[in-house]
């Protein structure tokens, strides 16, 4: 009968380019022989394995949507906080920018401090990614500029609730039975976020 399963090769699967055939012998009688008990310390398939190891180690999930802006807030040290700021925009820096940062207490976070963060041959001293630059600041002075930015959301919308409210009577004025012709509803939702 005739087998239907393929015969597995066991060369390369195409010859190698300038090659002559004495040559091809012996890589196939090399190829063919049984490995040795004590791999070479210079073995491409075992360097291969080595590298694949450290990589996996260090990729974690590889799935497509990692976030390679997440800071782990372990190694945050106590009572400071980090932020990706930005650094250039289409390979340029604004450095009233910078300067502005420098005024609301962010300064760069030192490659030394987290040389993981950043390739061995890095030469700068900061750790970018795309255009961004990590920061710190002190925890105690962010929560006190949060809380002053919600504060100032909160009066913003305050405000135009009372000017809706306090709508100006005129010539079309209509009556809804003593009650304000606005009538204004807080709900929180979540907004849909479009498929790209």
């Amino acid at each position: 009968m005739n087998d239907p399963t393929p015969q597995r090769r066991s060369g390369p699967h195409a010859p190698l380019p300038n090659s002559n055939p004495v040559a091809s012998a012996v890589g196939a009688a090399i190829a063919n022989a049984p490995a040795a008990a004590a791999p070479r310390a210079d073995d491409p398939r075992d360097r291969a394995a080595r590298r694949a190891a450290e990589l996996r180690e260090h990729l974690g999930s590889m799935d497509e949507g990692v976030d390679k802006y997440y800071i782990d807030p372990r190694i945050i040290p106590d009572g400071w906080s980090y932020e990706w700021k930005t650094l250039t925009v289409l390979g340029k820096e604004n450095p009233g920018y910078q300067v502005s940062l420098a005024h609301r207490g962010w300064e760069a976070v030192p490659r030394t401090r987290h040389p993981e963060m950043m390739p061995e041959n890095h030469r700068g001293e900061t750790i970018e990614r795309d255009g961004q630059i990590l920061m710190e600041r002190p925890l105690e002075i962010t929560n006190e500029v949060k809380a002053h930015e919600y504060r100032k959301a909160r009066e913003q919308v305050r405000g135009k609730e009372l000017q809706l409210g306090a709508a100006p009577s005129g010539q079309f004025e209509r009556d809804n039975k003593g009650n304000s012709m606005v009538k204004l509803n807080k709900t929180y939702e979540s907004i849909p976020i479009p498929e790209t």
